[in-house]
């Protein structure tokens, strides 16, 4: 049986997640990560996962998103 896990406590997010979590949308956050795709990124196969305590980081360090 396969353990879910919150999104709070989860290291990487997908797109969605991030989205939900953030309260950001979708395309906003691929047009973030595609203006820098190694900052906060993970490339797992063929899509990019938020690390999510770096992209926390990457807020608190931003004047606007």
């Amino acid at each position: 049986m396969m353990e879910t896990v919150a999104i709070s406590e989860k290291y990487a997010l997908t797109v969605r997640e991030a989205s939900a979590y953030f309260s950001i949308g979708e395309k906003r956050l691929r047009r973030l990560i595609a203006e820098e795709p190694t900052k906060f990124t993970v490339l797992c196969g063929n899509k990019r996962l938020i690390v999510r305590h770096k992209f926390e980081k990457f807020i608190d360090d931003s004047s606007e998103i």
